[in-house]
């Protein structure tokens, strides 16, 4: 088998009669995970990098509209190179107006989630949409246990543009299929363009950015539940805090997966009903969203990093983060 092949767990790949690797989309999830492991660069994923350009030229300096920068958590674990505030302080060098963590819409998610998870019994996570496009091609009797929320992406892009006349929102992190969420039609509308690390860092290259000399800004908008979503797990520990701060009575029995295999053998128990679970966090990147394709580096991530990254938050609790949108 081709490098390719052996990275597409789904597989989706197969090699056709003149020896070509070829991808079926009816199976593919937009992981993107044989386009960094494909050792010959021939797979790539759709770049919206210039649309990224001409949102940041038409705002005029956000006089014309003002064009919001919402990063995933996983931020974190990026840009080893800088200081997170000094990342903070390049986007905005580039032209953005506001950047806001995507871990305040997954304080939100992680709120509305729980409540969820209580009222049906059993749920499954909606965040990642590689796992949720796993679902809809593989285990499509399973959709109706799906949760009903949008990911934390959206959740938080649509609160921007319901609180912010004429609002854009670039959203920036780990992941490929981030690219074809925005596409569908229940989040197209809060969702401008999507850009991977790869490509933000790519921004600050066309710019000659050297973010090491800039002035440390401020991210600080969400909770420690909200910001460990980026690693395994994390999602369930913050729905276990949503349930506790709710007040709820529910014994909250989570199954975490940790890459899409293990999201396939729980979806395959779920479906025999051989599953002791009643919460299914998916998460296709094998170590969650720090995990993804759309990474600068591609080597392990110790989740430590994350937690730490969680425990700098001023807010201490899904409620305090949430109480700030009021």
């Amino acid at each position: 088998k081709r490098p390719c092949q052996n990275a597409c767990k789904v597989k989706a790949i197969t090699m056709n009669e003149d020896k070509a690797a070829t991808i079926d989309n009816d199976k593919c999830i937009s992981c993107g995970a044989c386009v960094y492991q494909c050792p010959f660069g021939a797979i790539s994923d759709k770049s919206y990098i210039l649309n990224v350009v001409d949102l940041l030229k038409k705002s005029e300096k956000n006089k014309s509209y003002k064009l919001y920068a919402v990063v995933a958590p996983s931020i974190s674990s990026q840009f080893t190179y800088a200081k997170l505030g000094q990342v903070i302080t390049g986007l905005k060098e580039l032209g953005f107006h506001t950047v806001v963590e995507a871990a305040l819409g997954a304080d939100m998610v992680a709120q509305a989630e729980s409540k969820e998870l209580a009222e049906k019994g059993f749920l499954t996570s909606s965040c990642c949409p590689a796992f949720v496009t796993y679902i809809r091609q593989s285990f499509p009797d399973l959709l109706p246990y799906v949760s009903h929320n949008l990911s934390p992406m959206a959740t938080i892009a649509k609160y921007i543009k319901d609180t912010t006349k004429n609002a854009k929102v670039v959203f920036i992190g780990p992941c490929t299929a981030k690219k074809a969420e925005a596409q569908r039609d229940t989040v197209k509308p809060y969702i401008d363009a999507v850009l991977t690390f790869e490509e933000l860092q790519a921004l600050f290259d066309s710019r000659d950015l050297d973010i090491t000399t800039l002035e440390e800004g401020v991210l600080d908008n969400a909770s420690y539940f909200g910001r460990i979503f980026a690693r395994s797990g994390g999602l369930s520990d913050a729905v276990a805090q949503g349930l506790k701060e709710q007040g709820i009575d529910f014994p909250l029995n989570a199954c975490a997966c940790d890459g899409i295999e293990a999201c396939r053998v729980a979806l395959l128990k779920k479906s025999k009903n051989l599953l002791d679970a009643n919460f299914i966090e998916g998460m296709a990147c094998t170590g969650g969203c720090i995990g993804g394709a759309g990474c600068l580096t591609h080597g392990e991530k110790n989740k430590a990093e994350v937690d730490k990254y969680g425990r700098e938050a001023m807010e201490k609790t899904i409620t305090d983060a949430i109480s700030m949108l009021k």
